[in-house]
This record gives structure tokens, C-alpha cells and sequence, in this order.
């Protein structure tokens, strides 16, 4: 039997997760494993997602209260919660960066258990070439392995920028203006310095937009106080987010007992795991009823405690809405939006019908991902789970209601509009972009990239895995899609057949999974079906 080692392309939270679900099940008394891990960031187990340098202004968009990623009880690593200096409240969010540290802590943790030996080269791997059914990694011009196993799971990897980019790109560089990108935010702080009194565009109106409005505001020295935005005088004049529907998204419920509100019971929950887990391998139509079944009846009785006047009628053709035109039911403009959102979440309105969905759907997201990522699913169901799933994170990815209460403050204060948010016309002139609406015109000079690329295999760029895509090794489910794998993350071929050992976890797998934007899902059962099945192949128990 050929000695197991196992190349690691990425060295993330999700291959922090899958590395310790491996250690997990080799106990004490074996050899070490030998395990190297391909990644030139130097804060191995946490990323540039959760950078341990990065400004604390970036926060997480999930609370203390609902962070759930224990440790193995091997490595004899503590929670998060224990881990910090002082513990946070239950409603807080954390930063990104303190938990980059924690994350940080555990690799190490990892690598002293003695289970893995593991070693960390700082380089990018550029190029995997097949030996038999060994792999060999090209990185700094020589060639490592061999490898019996190789995982890929880059995060977010290099991407062409879209025509629209490319092409403002183009201009900034022609007319001596600037095109920034939002991370890494210490990076665009330091940049802002130079934009006092200008005005700056942000495209994109999601979770980053909010960071990037910290970054110009209060890394600029200006503060919130009691709902008011105090400015510094350093900030630029005004700052424009805009997005394609130009609507903020709804923030989470403000508080644990708020949130409680939205649980399911254990007879709804176990009915969607039933359901999930059929509609994965259905046909569309066949998935959408039996999704919609599990969610009407909380849906409407949550909305019933809520004291909101609903039925069956009302809740069944807002979801039939959202399954055909995902994300579209919203009719409020940007502000009414936000303000509607941030009533909901404390509590001062009755949840509307597409806020309870997206509460419901949060709190399902394990079952969600355990139904429908071991399955093979066909393209067209997995166009329609997958869209219903994107589209309901205008909720369920929402932000806390503090960075909503910021947002409205600023437009209070004169300094952001949402006058042009959504989907402006915009012209290149020789000043910079000229955003054009219904409210009239705004010339800008200074545009941030707030938008995360789509995980689409088309627009790559990385040598390793435009090679693979060249090969017919790592194909897409379908044109709106990602790659294809297996339920253990084996890559599946254009053909039809498993390249052995090599695997692919994370985003650039959606359509073969779901909801993988996740923290937990790095953590989750995905990493352990993986681990699980390499410990298997080590023993000669599964066929690649």
C-alpha cells in the first residue's frame, strides 16, 4: 500500500476544519500523517476572510449567541467564547480579526497534537499533474509529491474582473482616477486618507458595503453617538452605494430573545430535513412543493404569534414568487427599506412574510446543507435550490441592526445617499463616473469594488485550476453554477469519472453543495464525509 500524503491547496478555516476532522479519526497511536499545505498567507487556519490583522471595525454577521464551531477535544483548544480575553455578550457581533486569531490558534493547536505532520509552504501552487494515481504540485518552479491526496479549497480565489470593472479599470488608469477594492480594509483606510472632501461610489450594497462605509467614516475619526453620525471633517463629502436592486440588506433579529421568535419546533424541523433531503434528488417541480410544504405552516405560524394578519395564500404566493424571481418581492425604495428592516429586527414591527422566510430558512441552514450536499442532485433542481437559497440571504446572511442603524445615521448626516443605489446609469467622464437616476446626477472620482465574484469556473484566474478546467477535470454543473463533485468532494470529471484522491471543498463546488458562504459549513459535515472517506481510501475500504 503507497504511504499516504496529502497536499492541501488553501490552508483556511475549511481546511482547518477538514484537516482536524481527519486527526480526529487517527487517534493517537498511528504515524503522523504527513500533510503540506500550499498557501502564501501567513495566517494559516484563518485567511484573508478573517485576517488576524485586520481593522476591528470588520465584523462578522453572526452573533456570539449562534457561533457554534467547538474545537476537537484533542487538540485541547477552548471555544471561542473562552478563547477571547473577554467574553462578549451574547447579542455581539465579533470582529472578523478575533476570530482569525482564535482560528489561527487552533491550526497551531492542530499542528502540536503530533496526529498531522504538517508543513506549511508559503508559495502558491501553480500547476497538478497526474501520475498514476498520484499527484505531483508545481509550485516555485519545482515539483512537490508525490500525493495520494489533494484538497482544493481556495476560498476565493483570483478572478478576471467583469466587463464593467475591467473597463473602469481602464479609465481610472487613463484619467488618473481610482478604482479601489474593499479588502484588505487596512489597506483601503490607509488610501481614504487621501479622500477628504471627494466623492466616493461603492458598487455593491451587501455585507461588504457596510465595512467599507466604516472605513470611511470612523477609521477616518469620525464616531456614532446616541443614533447620530459625529464626523471628523476627514471623511469625503458624500459616498454612494448602489447595487443592481439598490436594496440594503434586512438585519437579524437585535437580541437572543427577539431571535427566539423564529424557532421551529422539532416536529418542523424534522419535517424539512425530510423534505430537503427528497427535493435534492427530485425534479424542480416536485422540489419546490415539497420545500414550500415545510415552510409554510411555521411561516404562518410564527407570523400568528407575531400577531400579523396572514394565511395560507398569502405565505404560498410569496414563495412561489421567490422560487421564480428569487429576491425581487421587495417594492419599498432603498431608505423605506432600510428602515423597515430595522424595525422588524427590534422588534418595534410585525415581520413581514419574506423576513419570517428568511429567519426560518437561517435557522435550517445545517439541515439545509445536510440534505442536499450528500445527494447527487440534477442541474435544473440544483439552479432552483441553490437561486432559492442566494436569494433568501438578503436575510438570512443579514447584518447586525447596529451596522443598519450606522447606515441610516450617515444618510441622516448628509454623508451617504441612496438617491442612486439602485442600478444607476453610469458614464465615464473625464472626472470620473457619472451615476445617473431618477433623482438626478453625481460625478464621483473615487469608485470602490465592493462585490464578491460569483463562483464561476469560466472566470478564473489561476494557473492550477484553469489547467484543471482545461483537462475536463473540474467542469461546471451548469452555466449558473459551479463545479461538480461527490458527496466526499472528489472532484467529477467532464466525463463523467473521479480523478482518485482529488477533491475540491468549499464555494467553488455550489451546485454540488449549498449554502457554502458559511463559517459553520467549514466546520461542518461536508470536511468530515471528506476526512472520512480519505481514511477509507488509506485502508484500501472505498473505490476511487
Amino acid at each position: 500500500m503507497v504511504e499516504t500524503r496529502i497536499a492541501v491547496v488553501g490552508m483556511g478555516p475549511r481546511s482547518l476544519g477538514a484537516l482536524e476532522a481527519l486527526a480526529a479519526r487517527l487517534g493517537n497511536d498511528a504515524a503522523p500523517l504527513s500533510v503540506d499545505c500550499y498557501d502564501p498567507f501567513p495566517a494559516c487556519g484563518a485567511g484573508p476572510n478573517f485576517d488576524p490583522e485586520e481593522l476591528d471595525l470588520c465584523r462578522l454577521n453572526i452573533p456570539m449567541r449562534d457561533i457554534d464551531i467547538r474545537p476537537p477535544e484533542f487538540t485541547g483548544c477552548s471555544t471561542f467564547a473562552e478563547w477571547l480575553a473577554d467574553t462578549p455578550h451574547p447579542d455581539v457581533f465579533p470582529a472578523r480579526a478575533d476570530l482569525g486569531r482564535y482560528l489561527e490558534a487552533r491550526y497551531n493547536a492542530l499542528r502540536r497534537s503530533g496526529r498531522l505532520a504538517i508543513t506549511h509552504l508559503p508559495t502558491i501552487a501553480t500547476e497538478l499533474k497526474q501520475e498514476g494515481d498520484l499527484w505531483m504540485l508545481r509550485a516555485d518552479d519545482a515539483w512537490h509529491g508525490p500525493y495520494t491526496e489533494v484538497l482544493l479549497s481556495v476560498g476565493q480565489p483570483q478572478v478576471q474582473p467583469d466587463e464593467q470593472l475591467a473597463e473602469w479599470q481602464q479609465h481610472a488608469s487613463a484619467e488618473g482616477r481610482t478604482v479601489a477594492q474593499a479588502y484588505p480594509a487596512r489597506r483601503l483606510a490607509e488610501e481614504a486618507a487621501g479622500w477628504t472632501g471627494r466623492t466616493v461610489a461603492i458598487r455593491g450594497l451587501a455585507l461588504s458595503a457596510f465595512d467599507v462605509l466604516r472605513v470611511l467614516t470612523t477609521a477616518q475619526g469620525g464616531r456614532f453617538e446616541e443614533g447620530q453620525y459625529i464626523a471628523s471633517g476627514q471623511e469625503p463629502a458624500q459616498i454612494v452605494p448602489f447595487s443592481l436592486d439598490g436594496l440594503p440588506p434586512f438585519p437579524k433579529p437585535e437580541t437572543e430573545a427577539l431571535d427566539a421568535r423564529f424557532n421551529l419546533s422539532a416536529a418542523e424541523t424534522e419535517l424539512f430535513s425530510t423534505n430537503i433531503q427528497a427535493a435534492a434528488i427530485a425534479n424542480p417541480e416536485q422540489a419546490r412543493t415539497l420545500l414550500t410544504e415545510a415552510l409554510v405552516s411555521p411561516v404562518i405560524r410564527i407570523l400568528t404569534e407575531f400577531g400579523a394578519e396572514t394565511d395560507f395564500s398569502a405565505v404560498f404566493a410569496w414563495l412561489e414568487t421567490e422560487f421564480s424571481d428569487p429576491g425581487t418581492q421587495e417594492t419599498e425604495g432603498p431608505v423605506e427599506t432600510l428602515k423597515t428592516g430595522i424595525a422588524m429586527a427590534e422588534g418595534a414591527a410585525t415581520p413581514s412574510v419574506g423576513y419570517t422566510v428568511g429567519q426560518v430558512w437561517r435557522k435550517w441552514q445545517d439541515q439545509l446543507r445536510s440534505g442536499y450536499n450528500p445527494a447527487k442532485t440534477q442541474p435544473d433542481t440544483a439552479d432552483l435550490i441553490v437561486a432559492f437559497d442566494e436569494g433568501l440571504k438578503r436575510y438570512s446572511y443579514g447584518p447586525p441592526v447596529s451596522s443598519s442603524r450606522e447606515l441610516a445615521a450617515l444618510i441622516e448626516a448628509g454623508i451617504v445617499t441612496l438617491d442612486h443605489a439602485a442600478d444607476p446609469d453610469i458614464a465615464l467622464t473625464e472626472g470620473g463616473w457619472t451615476l445617473t437616476s431618477d433623482q438626478g446626477s453625481v460625478e464621483a472620482d473615487v469608485m470602490i469594488d465592493a462585490v464578491i465574484a460569483s463562483p464561476d469556473l469560466s472566470i478564473l484566474r489561476s494557473s492550477l485550476l484553469n489547467g484543471l478546467v482545461d483537462e475536463g477535470k473540474l467542469c461546471p454543473i451548469s452555466e449558473s453554477l459551479a463545479a461538480e463533485t461527490a458527496a466526499d468532494a472528489q472532484i467529477i470529471a467532464q466525463d463523467g469519472t473521479r480523478s482518485p484522491g482529488l477533491c475540491l471543498l468549499g464555494r467553488l463546488a455550489l451546485g454540488s453543495v449549498v449554502a457554502a458562504d458559511s463559517l459553520h459549513d467549514c466546520f461542518g459535515a461536508a470536511s468530515h464525509r471528506w476526512a472520512q472517506d480519505v481514511v477509507e481510501r488509506m485502508e484500501g475500504k472505498v473505490e476511487t
